[in-house]
């Protein structure tokens, strides 16, 4: 799969108290960026309860659950479109509202 905006998960692991979370998300650079995804079941094989699709948009568990990664994933052109990277208690925040602002990722 092609990812864009690696630079996201950059940006995040760079913020203060968030270097823990680098080695995750370049492993799941790596996977992702291996992977050849054709439907959803594919990423469930890769991922299994570390992934959800919420709001049509697709929601990783990183480091133990500690982090989250939303993003979107386009399966004809194979590309996966990292949309936000943050804390689980920021993705809770996202969530409020019946994920009122999670679907305008």
């Amino acid at each position: 799969m092609r990812i864009v905006s690696r630079k996201k998960l950059r940006e995040h692991w760079e913020l203060p108290g968030r270097r823990l979370s680098e080695p995750a998300l370049k492993t799941w650079y790596a996977i992702v960026g291996s992977a050849r995804w054709a439907c959803h079941a594919d990423v469930k094989a890769d991922f299994g309860a570390g992934v959800d699709l919420a709001h049509g948009k697709y929601v990783f568990d990183i480091k133990g659950n500690d982090y989250r990664l939303v993003c979107a994933i386009d399966f004809v052109r194979h590309g996966v479109l990292v949309l936000w990277v943050g804390t689980h208690a920021e993705y809770d925040g996202l969530n409020k509202r019946n994920g009122a602002k999670l679907r305008l990722l």
